[in-house]
């Protein structure tokens, strides 16, 4: 039966993974809500979430590899510009908060997640504008952007 088998190794790897990657941004934010916009922890975010969303992606976990890759592209659009202050780092907390409750969500024998992805359309929308991105368009880019790299490499 199916709901009888432990994760398949490269699934379990990465749920351990993924919390380790969590824990990480949410190090970067702290330190970001410490010093406005550090460029060494905005950076380092970056490359969590990369590494995040491509693992995710990896385990066919599509929604949490779009999800990292949508914050991802938020945070590194909004930094040159000394944007990651205030509500875009409430907003950037929020976002990493429903992350961290979806990854607890993946069933543990099966690896689905079954998940509604209207609570990551709001929250996107709600860092996008307190980041001042008018153009959601460009989110909705930065996934297709990132499924094609991903199948590609």
């Amino acid at each position: 039966m199916l709901n009888d088998k432990p994760l398949a190794p490269p699934l379990h790897e990465f749920m351990i993974d993924a919390q380790i990657m969590l824990s990480q941004s949410q190090e970067c934010l702290q330190h970001l809500e410490l010093i406005d916009n550090d460029r060494d922890a905005s950076e380092c975010m970056v490359v969590t979430l990369n590494t995040l969303a491509k693992r995710a992606q990896a385990c066919s976990l599509n929604a949490i590899a779009g999800f990292c890759q949508q914050i991802n592209f938020l945070v590194n659009l909004a930094e040159p510009y000394g944007r990651l202050q205030g509500d875009g780092l409430k907003a950037l907390n929020n976002c990493l908060t429903l992350l961290a409750w979806q990854l607890e969500l993946i069933d543990p024998r099966t690896g689905q997640l079954g998940l509604d992805e209207s609570e990551q359309v709001d929250l996107i929308g709600e860092l996008a504008c307190a980041l001042g991105v008018d153009d959601l368009r460009l989110t909705g880019a930065a996934r297709k952007t990132f499924a094609h790299t991903s199948t590609g490499a």
